[in-house]
């Protein structure tokens, strides 16, 4: 049976020994929770794969506690890096930088690469210096579900297959760090959008692209340098269809002539009702609805709804990894009006 501890002195220390032993422990970040390893034991980072149902050549991020452990964990520190390091960390901001042997391929995803962020949460931090390890952590649901952002969701998919959940409250940002790589010295390569968004990053290099991946589903051969980007992810047990409509009144009409007795609607926040079609909201702007995005999901499941018509948010700013996530939730299928 999986332990819910909390966020004291005395039960961090007792997270931070089980990671040290080996076992894996989730804990919260600013983003969503984190299934915790040691990064640097392949045995540790393996059963995070078995406990998630998790691809193997999917890659993981190593959380690191400050910069004093960045070379230990990069072999080469770029700097942009640097610059970037200095304006958002810690923060949900993820860099793909060359690995150090003691990253062993299975955290890496096999590539000579990882992704490192530093996370501002204080107990993944206090956790982290704790344990005195790099911690891999993809999120901490089963693979494919919508990730974590409470304990609560933690325990419904990982009760009894893990040694440990840290209760540090509800998730702040609610979606996943964003994932930049370097093409070059001045070019950021967004892998996966979050909170930091392209705008952000901007000031600090001269070009700032983002991956196609974000938009299309991509072959099931190709690699990939960060999680997020190849497989269905983020998925209710409900069928989610985001609607491409040009406003408000389309979409209703469009949810209208379709629904049936096990419908829902995700709505944003201005929305007014649809007439005998269920609801739920999830915020006016990205950030709002990167907060509540993957709680709807799992509200959506314990109402019984089969069909999720979605608002559709922009692809801009912070707005733009609530639209990858629903994306990923769908399968990339989506109706336009």
């Amino acid at each position: 049976m999986t332990k819910l501890l909390h966020d004291t002195r005395e039960e961090i220390a007792e997270a931070a020994a089980l990671l040290r032993a080996g076992e894996l422990v989730a804990f919260p970040t600013e983003t969503v929770y984190g299934l915790g390893a040691d990064a640097r034991r392949a045995d540790s980072v393996r059963a995070v794969f078995a406990a998630k149902g998790r691809p193997a050549d999917n890659p993981l991020i190593v959380h690191i506690a400050d910069m004093e452990m960045l070379p230990e964990i990069a072999s080469e520190i770029p700097e942009i890096a640097l610059r970037l390091s200095k304006a958002f960390w810690p923060g949900p901001l993820t860099m793909v930088l060359p690995k150090q042997p003691v990253i062993p391929e299975v955290t890496s995803g096999g590539l000579d690469t990882v992704g490192i962020r530093m996370p501002s949460h204080p107990v993944a931090r206090a956790l982290i210096a704790a344990s005195g390890c790099p911690i891999a952590a993809p999120s901490a649901n089963r693979s494919g579900r919508p990730s974590p952002t409470t304990a609560k969701h933690v325990m419904d998919d990982m009760d009894g297959r893990i040694a440990a959940v840290l209760d540090g409250g509800q998730c702040e940002v609610g979606v996943e760090s964003t994932v930049i790589c370097f093409d070059d010295a001045e070019t950021i390569h967004i892998l996966r959008p979050g909170l930091i968004s392209a705008e952000d990053l901007a000031p600090y290099a001269e070009r700032v692209y983002v991956d196609k991946a974000i938009f299309e589903q991509i072959a099931p051969d190709v690699k990939v340098a960060s999680p997020g980007m190849k497989y269905k992810h983020y998925a209710p047990k409900a069928k989610i269809l985001p609607v491409d409509a040009p406003d408000f009144d389309a979409f209703s009409a469009y949810v209208l002539a379709h629904a049936q007795e096990d419908t829902w609607c995700l709505l944003f926040d201005a929305d007014p009702e649809i007439p005998g079609v269920k609801a739920m909201r999830y915020g006016d702007d990205g950030a709002a609805q990167a907060h509540d995005l993957f709680l709807r999901f799992r509200e959506l499941d314990e109402a019984g709804a089969g069909t999720v018509y979605v608002r559709m948010p922009r692809k801009t700013g912070v707005d733009l990894s609530v639209y990858n996530r629903l994306m990923r939730a769908a399968g990339f299928e989506v109706i336009t009006v």
